[in-house]
């Protein structure tokens, strides 16, 4: 054995870490944008050999046990359809999608902050329907005024986003890695080139 061959071995594994895969649905859509569907290279592996993906496409690396040879795949379809959740939970994330992770007041990106448009103190509550995202300067300035009172003016009023509204939202933010293999599940209504 030599000394390129063992540590090869040994980095192969690590090498292996960085091959994500797509998780479509049965009708070739994926579970989620943001985040976006996928499992690790050995889930798609196990999912494929217990027959419960259709691998569509493949990286063009491989992984061998004794007996078999199997190309990693970039992407699989679930053989049963998944339904999709009809409610949205309301969380800091969801709410921050819906709002496209801008400031409802200024427009501003970055450090968000999320803010009650109905004050607390005045009987506000915490739900879709009065709490937006607010970058920490209009937060400040706003403090526990209504948005008249402290001379702002919201951008769009708050309300409760449908599943699929959150999930379209999701694809207007993209993941830092994207496969080339992908590209053709993720943006089907995307303009084609003449």
């Amino acid at each position: 054995m030599t000394g390129d061959f063992r540590s090869e071995f040994i980095c192969e594994p690590r090498v292996l870490s960085y091959h994500p895969v797509l998780v479509l649905n049965a009708d070739y859509r994926p579970l989620s944008y943001y985040p976006l569907s996928l499992w690790s290279w050995q889930e798609a592996i196990k999912a494929t050999w217990l027959e419960r993906v259709v691998v569509v496409a493949e990286y063009e690396k491989t992984v061998r046990s004794p007996s078999v040879a199997l190309r990693i795949p970039s992407v699989v379809v679930l053989k049963d359809y998944v339904k999709l959740q009809r409610s949205t939970a309301f969380t800091r994330f969801n709410l921050f999608l819906r709002d496209e992770f801008r400031c409802q007041y200024c427009g501003a990106k970055g450090e968000l902050t999320f803010d009650h448009v109905v004050p607390r103190s005045a009987g506000g509550k915490t739900s879709w329907e009065n709490v937006v995202a607010a970058c920490a300067k209009c937060n400040l300035r706003k403090g526990a005024k209504s948005p008249k009172q402290a001379g702002l003016r919201l951008r769009q009023l708050p309300r409760r986003p449908r599943a699929d509204e959150l999930l379209n939202l999701g694809r207007k933010f993209p993941p830092n890695y994207l496969h080339d293999s992908w590209m053709d599940f993720l943006y089907w209504d995307a303009e084609l080139e003449a």
